[in-house]
């Protein structure tokens, strides 16, 4: 049982690691492209939509139509489209990543 614990905690670290040389600064965001960023949730302003803070700055992370699946203070690694409309930043998210390694995916097309 020791041996299959140790085998998971080793494989979430190393998925952390290798995400961790492709992660983006929510400062260096930039319309119309994907990024992956890691923050910790800052506060849930809607069901379904959440604010995500690095030492760069924080940015809205929309999961819609889903339920936000974090708490506020979790740290997380988020996967998505960062919009390009003119209004403030956001991310469409595509995947959130928790800190226990756990994987969602949000299938919903954004248009």
């Amino acid at each position: 049982m020791k041996l299959l614990a140790a085998t998971a905690l080793l494989a979430v670290l190393s998925t952390t690691a290798a995400l961790a040389d492709q992660l983006t600064a929510i400062v260096d965001a930039q319309r119309g492209s994907m990024v992956t960023v890691q923050g910790t949730v800052e506060r849930i302003t809607d069901e379904d939509e959440f604010r995500l803070a690095d030492a760069t700055g924080s940015i809205r992370i929309y999961v819609g139509p889903n339920w936000v699946p974090a708490e506020v203070g979790e740290e997380v690694i988020v996967n998505g489209f960062v919009d390009d409309d003119l209004g403030p930043l956001e991310i469409y998210a595509r995947t959130l990543t928790r800190a226990d390694g756990t994987e969602i995916t949000f299938n919903y097309s954004y248009e």
